[in-house]
């Protein structure tokens, strides 16, 4: 499942009981909130889930996939996320608690 902005102001929605227009209001005024200090290129932190930042990326030599013709691929910015420690473990939790049920329940070989 894909959590869109749609699907996200609906959950916001359901669990803040307000109407639907008031929680997609709500959830542009946070992604605003989070955008703008990265396009001027500092750091948003959210404690318990994570930080985005803006890495700048040197020019650097490439080559095109489908030609194979070699290329200069610019230097750019582009926004970096580094999920929180929180985050991280909760991720790993689920990882190994799908291995573990896996393990008990072997999916039959072919």
């Amino acid at each position: 499942m894909t959590l869109t902005k749609d699907l996200l102001a609906e959950l916001v929605r359901s669990k803040a009981a307000c109407s639907s227009r008031q929680a997609k209001h709500l959830l542009e005024i946070i992604l605003e909130e989070i955008k703008a200090p990265l396009a001027h290129g500092e750091e948003v932190k959210i404690s318990g889930f994570g930080k985005w930042g803006a890495k700048e990326k040197k020019p650097r030599p490439g080559r095109n996939p489908h030609t194979g013709k070699k290329i200069e691929i610019t230097a750019r910015r582009v926004v970096v996320f580094h999920p929180s420690d929180k985050l991280r473990s909760l991720v790993n939790q689920k990882n190994e608690s799908e291995d573990i049920v896996a393990l008990k329940n072997p999916s039959p070989s072919l």
